[in-house]
């Protein structure tokens, strides 16, 4: 065994309108998961500080 570099596989090569489709969807996933924690962190504050102090 030579410990020469591995050799680089080609794998897969995404064409322009695929890497494209793929920014625009991890933006949106990205914007999704902003909202819901902006609606989390809202609905915590307009329950206040009652929501910490419940039974256990």
């Amino acid at each position: 065994m030579s410990m020469d570099q591995p050799q680089k596989l080609p794998g897969i090569v995404l064409t322009a309108a695929q890497k494209k489709s793929q920014r625009e969807r991890s933006i949106a996933i990205a914007l999704s998961l902003g909202v819901l924690v902006v609606l989390f962190f809202a609905v915590t504050m307009v329950k206040g500080p009652l929501v910490l102090m419940r039974p256990m």
